[in-house]
């Protein structure tokens, strides 16, 4: 099985390359061979490779910027993966797609279903509902994976701001009103493996569902909760003076404004994929420590 993957570099997508691998040959693609910018670019690169699976972990993830550039943002997040969608329903292939809780409005506290109204608050969410939009138009056989929060040893990501900033002053405020579960990106590319794998099953036996699901760790917090858990796990392992913090301040979100809203709930009801698909998802302290492990490792 002949696999393209693109946003290859990105923290999903590095986990990707190395899930994915036990199913097939992976065509990993970066952003200089699979720019999603320009999406009419992308057909081509599609129906070259002649993959089986199109698995897009590209993405446009400044949820901040995204106000000052919604334009671009959709075109990454929107037009792209409909492209992509509608190259792999030409050739027949299987396309899978990462989505997000921002697709919500974060209102209530109960978790949210994939059937539930959607109705973003910021233009990221906009331009990723719109990507979600397009590939169901696009049609053909896919899978959209809507997952929150998420992080990885390597990357941009709140873990490593945190270990960062953690080391550099001894007090921090973090937002404690904003609650969800922190998504590992090794547990949604293990997940994705798995998938993928039952789906072509699902696809040879002729009971093959496209659709929407939700994916992410279980449990939940605050940022403050899961800022709260990366110092007390990163003490575990490199020693309780191996941080300059000592202090540690919970703050409503008012308290910290971003050019971007921010869903106040981010919880997503996840028994869809469980039942599905068989998938495990652990509690997210577990996968926060796994990354934690990899991030002390000695290079």
């Amino acid at each position: 099985m002949r696999i393209l993957l693109t946003g290859a570099t990105g923290q999903v997508g590095w986990e990707l390359a190395r899930s994915l691998q036990p199913l097939g040959e992976v065509v990993a693609c970066d952003r200089r061979r699979a720019d999603l910018s320009d999406p009419a670019a992308l057909a081509a690169l599609v129906e070259s490779i002649a993959p089986r699976v199109v698995v897009n972990a590209a993405a446009y993830t400044a949820v901040d910027r995204a106000e000052q550039e919604p334009e671009l943002a959709t075109t990454i997040n929107g037009d792209a993966p409909g492209a992509l969608a509608a190259a792999a329903r030409r050739l027949g292939s299987l396309f899978v797609h990462y989505s997000t809780d921002y697709v919500f409005d974060g209102s209530g506290s109960v978790p949210r279903g994939e059937d539930a109204a959607v109705s973003p608050i910021n233009a990221y969410g906009r331009s990723k509902l719109a990507g979600e939009q397009a590939i169901a138009q696009a049609g053909g056989d896919w899978l959209v994976l809507r997952t929150s929060w998420v992080y990885a040893s390597r990357g941009s990501n709140f873990v490593r701001t945190m270990l960062r900033l953690g080391a550099e002053r001894e007090s921090l405020r973090v937002v404690a009103d904003q609650v969800g579960a922190p998504t590992s990106a090794r547990l949604i590319a293990d997940a994705t493996a798995q998938i993928v794998r039952q789906a072509f099953e699902e696809r040879a036996q002729g009971r093959f569902d496209s659709g929407v699901l939700h994916l992410c760790a279980s449990g939940e917090t605050s940022w403050h909760g899961f800022a709260q858990a990366i110092f007390d796990g990163w003490r575990e392992l490199a020693g309780k003076d191996s941080l300059k913090l000592r202090e540690l301040l919970p703050i409503p979100s008012a308290e910290y404004p971003t050019p971007a809203a921010r869903p106040l709930s981010s919880r997503l009801d996840c028994a869809r994929v469980r039942e599905r698909f068989g998938i495990h998802l652990p509690d997210w302290r577990e996968g926060l420590r796994l990354v934690l492990e990899e991030i002390a490792e000695p290079k």
